[in-house]
């Protein structure tokens, strides 16, 4: 693969990217942005470079494993798809699988993929322990590994991609903070509904909602972490913590919008759906409609197809053996608190979205309004904020 096409790919990475993300935490940090002069010159040499130039010269598969279905519609609603385009765009073979939250699937995935000509290889991990085991797989084969949205602690990937976790609390706290504001509260107590504890984006995004609120005069009065993300569980330990505080909470921070819309459930049923302000993340479907009718407050996009995009770029500089390349793209670095390392990361920013901003969703491509516009109540709502 030439240099013209490593121009390519990253110039559409740093032009469709906007890769600002800025340091936030001693977890989560990066260097300055690309200037405006190198994502022109960039965006320049993708013009010139020829899709057929990656095929004709990458060594191996670019191969991507995501966690599973269940815990976020995301990754095959929107992850998949938005790698499947830039591989395409690249020009380069690939091969995408999901492990459906199966742990041992997971490592026979890894195995066919390391057997069968990958040479570039992207994970979600179900856990550092289960990633760590396939990155060592592939480290030892030679391949070079993308930890992709999540860090694997001390697995040794060799390049991480994702959004700014404690930027993405930061936002979810701070939106609670915003309704409680709009609602004239100003102090009480809190139930934190956290993601699983496996996973370290989940603790990243705790540390950011938990000082937003305590650093607003709210307080903690409940604290749980759910496993694996297991929205059905999130139901049952959230039903347990409201009856533990006999339904005594000003606002519920939750991890993501499926661990949202259970709480909201157990709101609905005690009568206090909308009343309480709960925040969600991923800017799905279902958190968006809930956003629009008031049950939720808020929920935080993250663009998966600019994290697709940084993704692809940096598989095609890998399959072509130019760690300069993806160095280049890799502007931030992130501590692996378990290895006591710093990964080089491509970093992204997120929005946080609210009644008015929904329509900012579907303006991006995410989604669209056939799809949120579902009901006559909903119909009604995304009138209102000019969502057509």
């Amino acid at each position: 693969m030439s240099k013209k096409l490593i121009g390519a790919v990253a110039g559409l990475a740093a032009a469709s990217l906007l890769v600002a993300a800025c340091s936030s935490s001693s977890e989560e940090s990066t260097d300055a942005a690309a200037s405006p002069e190198a994502v022109a010159e960039e965006t320049a040499a993708a013009e010139e470079a020829p899709a057929e130039e990656a095929a004709a010269t990458a060594s191996g598969k670019a191969c991507v494993i995501l966690p599973d279905a269940a815990s976020s519609a995301r990754w095959e609603t929107a992850d998949r798809p938005f790698l499947e385009q830039a591989f395409q765009a690249a020009g380069v073979e690939y091969d995408i699988q999901n492990a459906n939250g199966d742990k041992a699937k997971f490592q026979t995935i890894a195995d066919g993929m390391l057997a069968g000509g990958c040479g570039v290889l992207a994970i979600v991990n179900l856990d550092s322990e289960t990633g760590s085991a396939v990155i060592a797989k592939a480290t030892a084969a030679g391949v070079p590994v993308i930890d992709y949205d999540r860090l694997t602690l001390g697995g040794g990937a060799q390049y991480y991609v994702s959004f700014d976790n404690v930027a993405v609390g930061t936002a979810i706290g701070e939106g609670l903070v915003k309704c409680l504001g709009d609602a004239g509260v100003t102090e009480g107590p809190v139930a934190l509904l956290n993601g699983s504890p496996t996973d370290n984006n989940a603790t990243l995004f705790k540390q950011g909602y938990q000082a937003a609120l305590e650093g607003a005069g709210f307080t903690v009065a409940a604290d749980q972490a759910v496993p694996d993300w297991d929205n059905t569980k999130a139901g049952t330990i959230f039903e347990q913590m409201y009856t533990d505080a006999n339904g005594d909470f000003v606002a519920v921070a939750a991890a993501n919008d499926g661990l949202g819309g259970a709480a909201i459930s157990v709101l609905d049923r005690n009568g206090q759906a909308g009343a309480i302000p709960v925040s969600g993340q991923d800017a799905t479907d279902e958190g968006l409609q809930r956003v629009l009718m008031g049950t939720q407050c808020v929920t935080v996009y993250k663009a998966v197809a600019k994290e697709a995009a940084a993704a692809a770029a940096l598989a095609v500089a890998l399959l072509n053996g130019d760690t300069a390349a993806a160095d280049a793209l890799a502007t931030g670095t992130t501590t692996d608190s378990e290895a006591g390392t710093e990964v080089p990361s491509v970093l992204l920013e997120p929005q946080p979205i609210y009644a008015d901003t929904v329509i900012d969703v579907i303006n991006d491509g995410f989604t669209t309004a056939d799809k949120i516009c579902t009901t006559d109540e909903l119909k009604a709502k995304c009138a209102e904020f000019g969502i057509q």
